[in-house]
């Protein structure tokens, strides 16, 4: 490690078989990083620990936070952040931007097949028990047209960089994907604590998504609406991404609401206010399907509004995201990406997926069996890094549970080689010193009637344990402020 002279740097250990994305085969620092690097390295410990420090009060001023479960309690918690951010050249991004439309794309239109003629299964590329078995599938938006044709009107694909240096994705989101509040307050806090580094690079900005998000969501407004007004329905404050649904709703600059703030009356939904009832056309739901109208699905459910799917039925209310959409994150329709890519685009995919056994299959399933100390198995239906077991951490009997749980469900699950993530400098509070950690990436785009745009930045997630290959913040896991650079 020749290249590391300054005092910031002198004790970080690069590992052999792991991609390190600041150094190039050589183990020098790359080109894009050396600016960056020497600039670090100017402050010392002491000081560096100040700006840390400056930038969790950021954080906890902001009210940045978000909260774990476990089944003991509940824990909020100010999100982990990392002031050496990543740096994304503008070939790579590129290539992550277009893999990332094209997934979306493909995913809208297999959603509205599935939903409609269902042609991707009559042909016999999609299994319908694979659809119909899915708990995210709801028969009631058979034969409905969503308001634009858009289903999945914000998706967040997760992507991996292996050691061979190439991108996969992990997995698609797009029923509430989260984090992206996070994007835009990672960049706020670098900015207040060394607001020097953005002098010497061309970063792209993060802080246009609300303006892009409002524009894309109105070209989907309801038929016959000239100026549609937009809000943003939340489960309410306790909810674990409550900081994000109240961030977005103000820099959108439209309402934050609660499903008892809303009612419907003639198959139109209307908002309660001092002025008297509004009517609301596009609504931003970050309530999930079961809870979203208690006289359609779970009739138990206070979160929603009582008739709402009655109106969006008849297109007079948009849904954003559609119900329905989870099937389409079903980790086992996952494994047919590449199938539905060619299907309905007629291309070759951009972005790879991991290689992936689906336990349904006979023959797969006695593969994950007899390998399962090779493999990542994890539900198909399930988010935030819960469920997941990795085979060689695992010991003897943990590793026969784990079999017994996936010959008792097979359907539920699905296996991934143990992918080796990427690992980038992150500065750890208990050693007060950059260490190799594992990160991902998560990128959010945003499909509206004919048009799209993808965050040039994306959440870059880290896996603050060390070793640890689960990077999301319910599992412990914290982020970094993702540079794109400039063309």
């Amino acid at each position: 490690m020749g290249s590391i002279k300054n005092q910031m740097f002198s004790s970080y250990q690069k590992s052999e078989g792991l991609y390190d994305e600041i150094h190039d085969s050589n183990g020098e620092i790359k080109a894009i990083y050396k600016k960056l690097f020497d600039i670090y390295g100017e402050h010392s410990i002491k000081d560096y620990v100040k700006l840390n420090d400056k930038a969790k009060s950021s954080f906890f001023n902001q009210g940045i936070t978000f909260q774990v479960y476990d089944k003991k309690k509940t824990q909020e918690k100010i999100f982990p952040f990392d002031l050496f951010p990543r740096i994304i050249g503008p070939k790579e991004w590129e290539i992550i931007e277009k893999g990332a439309i094209q997934r979306s794309k493909a995913l809208n239109l297999f959603l509205w097949d599935i939903y409609h003629d269902k042609r991707i299964i009559k042909q016999g590329i999609v299994p319908m028990e694979l659809i119909s078995s899915s708990v995210n599938y709801l028969d009631q938006m058979n034969g409905i047209d969503p308001p634009g044709g858009i289903y999945n009107h914000i998706s967040g694909t997760d992507i991996i960089k292996h050691n061979d240096g190439n991108y996969y994705v992990l997995e698609d989101n797009i029923r509430c994907p989260s984090g992206v509040s996070y994007v835009i307050c990672n960049r706020t806090a670098l900015k207040r604590a060394l607001f020097g580094v953005f002098n010497h690079y061309k970063t792209c900005s993060v802080t246009n998504y609300a303006e892009n998000l409002l524009d894309l969501l109105e070209t989907v407004k309801p038929n016959g609406v000239d100026v549609p007004n937009v809000v943003v329905i939340t489960p309410g404050m306790y909810n674990s991404a409550f900081y994000e649904h109240s961030y977005l709703a103000k820099t959108m600059g439209v309402e934050l609401v609660e499903g008892r703030d809303l009612f419907v009356e003639n198959d139109f939904v209307y908002m309660k206010t001092i002025r008297g009832p509004e009517r609301v056309d596009v609504i931003y739901r970050r309530i999930d399907d079961a809870f979203i109208d208690p006289l359609e699905f779970r009739p138990d459910s206070s979160l929603g509004v009582p008739g709402l799917f009655a109106a969006y039925k008849k297109g007079n209310v948009t849904l954003a995201n559609a119900p329905g959409t989870g099937v389409a994150d079903d980790k086992a329709v996952y494994t047919y990406m590449p199938e539905i890519i060619k299907y309905y685009l007629k291309e070759e995919p951009i972005l790879n997926n991991v290689r992936t056994f689906h336990c349904s299959r006979p023959d797969e399933l006695k593969y994950v069996l007899e390998h399962i100390s090779e493999l990542v198995i994890k539900p198909v239906d399930e988010a935030g890094g819960y469920g997941i077991s990795i085979g060689n951490r695992l010991s003897k009997k943990e590793l026969d549970q784990v079999r017994e749980q996936v010959k008792a469900s097979p359907r539920k699950y699905v296996a991934q080689p143990i992918m080796s993530l990427s690992v980038h400098p992150t500065y750890i509070d208990s050693s007060r010193s950059f260490e190799q950690r594992h990160v991902d990436l998560r990128t959010f785009t945003v499909l509206g009637k004919e048009k799209e745009f993808v965050l040039k930045g994306g959440l870059t997630r880290v896996a603050l344990q060390k070793g640890n290959l689960i990077v999301n913040s319910s599992q412990g896991g914290g982020s970094k402020d993702t540079w794109v650079l400039q063309k």
